[in-house]
């Protein structure tokens, strides 16, 4: 078994989570910006819709971080290894609680990560695996936030450009913001998911600038068509999100997702993940992955086509002359060069790790294993190892790096094991 030290805060963390706060300031401030100007001109339907994609992005995201401010409260030994407090207001959960109901919270680990940090990495104090642990859960959160709003945000600015057949200076704003929001979401991630890998599979920023262009590649594509539909037939988009929704809900419940500590906050990532799913392909489970993958990317290819067909059938063929047939052409030669290179990701950057194989019961202990050199994450059995490990960020990371080889009980399993003996 692999086994690796966890990585120690450093100057780029603090950099990534000076960054992120800006980021996620700049994008509320284009937000604003732009809600101010569709009331102004009296878009209040624009407005409105506006308006409620920022307020359903900041409740889901502030229930996530008040659940894991929860679930890390009870887990043994948390208060200990973090100086006894928890995200900036310590054990004040009154507080805490009052400041997720304001809409606070996200802004709060932002602060509570740069304070930690800079007393790790300038002051040379104690505490670095907790800011590791706090950027980890920013880097989820914000994963979130990204696809409860910036993804949906940048698809209704395409939208109203199409609809209007202009753009103010405000939407480029707003696009550049929520673009840039989904990129540094985009290489943020990987970042952390990387720092979970073993020493000797440790890999190099040339996997993050294909991890970000693959993801690029394929989320620009989706909402571009989805955009497009909406310019032609706007009545129908609601219905085809929750549609997808739905499906994509059932799905995660089928592969028995097991992210959070509770019910309630399990149907939550559930229902999360369906809206990430509408946008992009995000591996929630272990084993067979490839085939989900597959599955969900034959979907997401027969949706968008679907989508671009019935633009192109119902656009204005006089407004739209100039870029309806680059578009139809670009699009899916975007898409499949998105999956091009996420093959290309897979094949030569990604880590060939493996987690334990599962057996069935009844076998015997000692049939040979394939070779595991993942790292153990020990997330399900609820408490601290004697290093302070995101268990939320370990999971996902097991997700996306480790296979999971199933030993079942047949004739050929039997046959092996006598072999063996």
């Amino acid at each position: 078994m692999e086994r690796a030290t966890f990585s120690k805060y450093s100057w780029i963390d603090f950099v990534f989570s000076v960054i992120g706060v800006c980021t996620f300031l700049v994008d509320w401030g284009s937000d604003v910006w732009v809600a101010t100007e569709f009331y102004l001109r009296g878009d209040f339907f624009w407005f409105g819709v506006l308006v409620g994609l920022m307020v359903l992005s900041s409740v889901v995201v502030q229930m996530f971080s008040w659940f894991w401010l929860k679930y890390d409260r009870e887990l043994p030994g948390f208060s200990a290894q973090t100086g006894g407090g928890t995200v900036l207001f310590g054990d004040r959960v009154r507080l805490s609680c009052l400041l997720h109901v304001l809409q606070l919270g996200f802004l709060c680990r932002h602060i509570s990560a740069i304070r930690q940090g800079f007393r790790v990495w300038w002051w040379k104090q104690e505490g670095s695996e907790y800011a590791v642990y706090l950027t980890h859960d920013l880097s989820m959160l914000r994963l979130i936030e990204t696809f409860c709003e910036s993804a949906p945000q940048l698809t209704l600015m395409i939208y109203v450009m199409l609809c209007t057949h202009k753009a103010r200076t405000v939407q480029f704003v707003s696009i550049a913001a929520s673009t840039t929001s989904i990129a540094w979401m985009v290489v943020d991630y990987h970042r952390s998911l990387r720092s979970f890998l073993p020493d000797k599979a440790k890999q190099g920023w040339g996997s993050s600038l294909i991890y970000f262009l693959w993801n690029l590649l394929l989320i620009a594509p989706r909402v571009a068509a989805l955009a497009l539909f909406s310019s032609v037939l706007p009545g129908y988009i609601a219905a085809h999100l929750l549609l997808l929704w739905f499906v994509f809900l059932l799905w995660a419940w089928r592969q028995r997702t097991d992210f959070m500590d509770s019910v309630g906050g399990e149907w939550l990532y559930r229902a999360t993940i369906g809206l990430i799913w509408y946008f992009s392909w995000f591996n929630v489970a272990e084993g067979r992955t490839r085939g989900r993958s597959i599955i969900y990317h034959t979907f997401i290819t027969t949706d968008g086509g679907i989508l671009l067909a019935t633009w192109w059938c119902y656009r204005d063929a006089v407004q739209t002359e100039p870029y309806a047939l680059p578009l139809l052409i670009t699009l899916p030669f975007t898409y499949l060069l998105g999956l091009l290179f996420k093959a290309v990701y897979y094949c030569c950057f990604h880590p060939k790790l493996w987690r334990p194989p599962v057996r069935d019961p009844g076998l015997p202990v000692d049939l040979p294993d394939a070779e595991v050199s993942f790292r153990d994450f020990s997330i399900q059995d609820g408490t601290l190892s004697s290093q302070l490990l995101n268990k939320r960020m370990a999971c996902h990371a097991t997700h996306f790096y480790s296979e999971r080889k199933v030993i079942r009980n047949t004739e050929s399993t039997k046959r092996a094991e006598s072999s063996h003996l």
